[in-house]
């Protein structure tokens, strides 16, 4: 609507009675709400505390609180990577700080891990892109069964994985169109930089360090920067390289549109075989297929429903009950698949 040279409701606009009277004249019934207000705070919708019960207004409260934290991490890490773009070090106790209160808190209620993807905007896509693969790499590294510090170490080579980009021109970073081959060689230097940015701090491990030079490598030979194949690739590399293909496939980038949770596991679990250890892949998809009974979900048919079964090994289509009480195996639906997770 808002990208039409003359929009029906011009983008930016605060939506009033006479908005929605406008909107049903034209028979449109779905519209996109900004998740983040001009002011840059996140947009909260009202809760209507008569209906609400006292569990979902501390659940209200609670995502709330995640999404304010999330933001802020994200605007707090666009600094430190402009300071970088001007020549000055990494600080990696600074990005610690940042991160860990966030990972603590998607530790504590993992179903903040499927809105990730929707607080994420083409303009500051890097940065989002950063905090959530940082994330998303901690718990797959938990959900594998790694240690606690080992994990620190993982979402720290998730959240400076990109630092190298702050070396790749501006120009460039924010070109709206596919990158040319030569463009292209510039950005995949970004693994050399940012390896070099970090090699001399003593707060990142060796095999931190290695993941931040390794995460574009891939099991079968096919990555960069220097085609390394299985063992070759460490561990933390594998990790933060299928957090960092996960979210960038989820998301909303400059010239390229998101795609479905469910529909990238289930690309990444078949169509991607052989690009990461299947440890690596399953510990991604018990991740986000964990998904808890009475969970809402939508799905790619339009209809609604809830998750009353997730099967053991088919963590990508569980058994849920539509609106109309019918019980639809989405192993049993080739073309239909879950769109949606509300949290």
């Amino acid at each position: 609507m808002g990208m039409a040279a003359n929009p029906i409701i011009p983008k930016n606009t605060v939506l009033e009675e006479e908005h929605f009277n406008i909107l049903q004249a034209f028979h449109i019934n779905e519209l996109y709400i900004e998740k983040t207000k001009a002011d840059g705070n996140p947009f909260r919708s009202p809760l209507s505390s008569d209906k609400a019960s006292t569990q979902e207004e501390t659940d209200s409260k609670e995502t709330i609180g995640f999404v304010d934290l999330y933001l802020t991490t994200v605007k707090e890490y666009k600094k430190e990577f402009m300071n970088w773009q001007s020549g000055t070090a990494v600080n990696v106790a600074r990005v610690r700080e940042l991160i860990l209160p966030v990972i603590q808190q998607v530790e504590q209620n993992h179903i903040y891990i499927y809105s990730l993807h929707h607080y994420s905007t083409k303009k500051d896509y890097l940065y989002h892109h950063a905090v959530s693969v940082s994330i998303i790499s901690a718990l797959i590294g938990k959900k594998i069964g790694l240690q606690s510090g080992q994990i620190n170490q993982l979402a720290l080579a998730g959240a400076l994985a990109d630092c190298g980009m702050a070396k790749v021109s501006p120009r460039i970073l924010s070109k709206d169109q596919p990158l040319t081959e030569s463009e292209f060689k510039e950005v995949k230097l970004h693994t050399a930089n940012g390896y070099k940015m970090v090699k001399d701090t003593p707060l990142l491990k060796t095999e931190t360090k290695l993941a931040i030079f390794q995460h574009h490598e891939r099991f079968d030979g096919t990555g960069y920067p220097a085609s390394e194949k299985s063992e070759r690739i460490h561990l933390y590399s594998q990790i933060v390289g299928i957090a960092d293909m996960f979210h960038a496939m989820t998301s909303e980038r400059i010239y390229r549109s998101k795609q479905p949770i469910f529909k990238v596991l289930d690309m990444i679990s078949k169509d991607l075989f052989g690009k990461f250890d299947i440890k690596v892949v399953e510990g991604l998809l018990q991740l986000m297929g964990d998904l808890r009974t009475g969970t809402p979900v939508k799905l790619s048919s339009g209809e609604f429903g809830e998750v009353i079964y997730t099967k053991p090994n088919d963590f990508t289509s569980p058994i849920v009950k539509l609106k109309t009480e019918e019980i639809v195996d989405l192993s049993q639906q080739k073309d239909i698949y879950i769109t949606e997770v509300f949290i």
